[in-house]
């Protein structure tokens, strides 16, 4: 009996690795069960963005500023809740006279910082919703699609 119980344990924990080494090394692997959350009206994907204009865009960093001096993205202007105020009016001139989506990202997955950032600018500054977006992911996805 201990035998067959031996056995079938080795069995289930073989096929177990198995089924996860195929997962991590396919390259379309499908997203398991709840690890991305579908897209909210205010988000965009690094992808979808980079299709649909190419990235070329205003981004607008949320983050704090000392994360901003460690690393943004290119051309990437700092507008956070810390300073909004006085970053607004610092580029006041810039967003009144832009023509391209704004594309406001923060630290991570659950930030929501960027939310919060575009908020306030849609309430005093006349951007078109829709072509003010969150980029799902944050700084994050941007690096990971470098």
């Amino acid at each position: 009996m201990k035998t067959a119980l031996r056995q079938a344990l080795l069995l289930i924990l073989l096929a177990s690795a198995a089924g996860a080494a195929a997962f991590w090394l396919h390259p379309q692997a499908p997203a398991l069960y709840l690890t991305e959350e579908p897209l909210q009206p205010d988000e965009i994907t690094y992808k979808d963005l980079s299709q649909r204009w190419q990235g070329d865009v205003l981004w607008l960093d949320a983050r704090t500023q000392d994360q901003y001096a460690i690393a943004h993205i290119p051309e990437a202007r700092l507008l956070n809740e810390q300073k909004f105020d006085d970053q607004l009016l610092e580029m006041l001139d810039i967003l009144q006279t832009n023509t391209k989506p704004i594309i406001i990202y923060c630290g991570g997955q659950k930030c929501e910082a960027s939310r919060h950032v575009r908020e306030k600018l849609l309430s005093r500054v006349p951007i078109e919703h829709e072509k003010c977006l969150v980029l799902k992911g944050g700084f994050p996805a941007w690096q990971a699609a470098q």
